[in-house]
């Protein structure tokens, strides 16, 4: 039986997030944090046979900074209150205790970056596309990805370059900073397949040993050094 979950990204036409769909997200991977089950691995891909995700769905941002009062500073707390309420949900793969895996292809703009950041691992198809958009549309990409890049990355060169321009950059390039982990030839099908697989001997691992080992790498990225005990809100199962 297995033991690997599989989500898939299915908005059309191009997996934009509106806030209705990142909340959806956001409820359905804390709520398997909160009840593992028997899951061991999850792998989040696109359904859409062309892209992984176009990023903010933009017309929805506008609502939510018009929303609500014309007066500047509060129409400021409310985009922040939504801002912070963003930066959870693209966290929550982090707060699972099982890894996540994201299968990549296609095009990963702006919003996709910080998404997959907060994945374990990252697989790219050899036709993804990446691009830190936010500033092309007079923002700094304050939902996640500067909190996750000079981490989860080793060359912070090229990573501010990529952030300061908003080019789009390939897989190759994305593999160069240390974004994604293996490219694999071909699009969707290729590399999902690439990623279930990975999942599959990651499950067939000691459950125990997997969460410990997850806990204890988060801990010591976002950490100056290494709390051994175990976590307090940790389930072992």
């Amino acid at each position: 039986m297995t033991r690997v979950l599989h989500v898939e990204l299915s908005r059309k036409p191009v997996n934009s997030f509106s806030p209705e769909y990142w909340r959806e997200y956001g409820k359905l991977f804390d709520a398997l944090a909160e009840n593992p089950s028997d899951i061991r691995a999850v792998v989040l891909s696109s359904s859409l046979p062309n892209l992984f995700t176009a990023g903010l769905d933009l017309a929805s941002a506008n609502d939510i900074a018009v929303q609500g009062s014309e007066d500047g500073a509060r129409t400021s707390l409310a985009m922040r209150k939504a801002l912070l309420d963003f930066q959870h949900v693209i966290g929550a793969p982090s707060r699972c205790p099982f890894p996540f895996i994201a299968a990549l292809h296609g095009a990963v703009i702006g919003l996709g970056v910080d998404l997959i950041s907060a994945c374990d691992i990252r697989y790219a198809a050899s036709d993804t596309s990446f691009s830190i958009k936010e500033v092309d549309i007079g923002l700094a990409p304050d939902v996640g990805i500067l909190a996750y890049l000079p981490k989860i990355t080793g060359n912070d060169s090229l990573a501010r370059e990529l952030t300061y321009t908003g080019r789009p950059f390939s897989a190759s390039e994305a593999e160069k900073l240390g974004l994604v982990s293996r490219i694999v030839d071909g699009s969707r099908d290729e590399v999902v397949r690439a990623a279930l697989n990975l999942a599959e001997i990651i499950a067939s691992k000691s459950p125990i040993a997997v969460l410990g080992s997850k806990h204890l790498l988060t801990h010591s990225r976002d950490h100056t050094c290494v709390f051994l005990y175990p976590h307090p809100h940790l389930k072992f199962y």
